[in-house]
């Protein structure tokens, strides 16, 4: 080894680009860790693959809550198609 090293010309950050994935770590309740392992397994991929796309499709949900106007206005066109019944 050296007993002096330049870094004048070092760059911060990581060696390698990102891949457009993170590394984390979390917390997960064990039951739902299994639940994915076994549907991972049946499906033939990855548990971590299957909770991504949980998540992605969790978050594609339109979870805006229903206003009286647009319960006024899916109300009027069930009633005009007669399907309402």
């Amino acid at each position: 080894m050296r007993d002096e090293y330049d870094f004048s010309k070092g760059k911060r950050g990581a060696v390698l680009p990102a891949t457009g994935k993170t590394r984390i770590t979390i917390y997960i309740d064990d039951d739902i860790l299994a639940a994915f392992r076994t549907r991972a397994e049946e499906a033939g991929s990855g548990y971590q693959t299957l909770m991504n796309e949980a998540l992605k499709a969790s978050l594609a949900k339109d979870d805006k809550p229903l206003t009286a106007a647009a319960l006024r206005r899916i109300l009027r066109e069930e009633m005009a198609t007669g399907s309402g019944r």
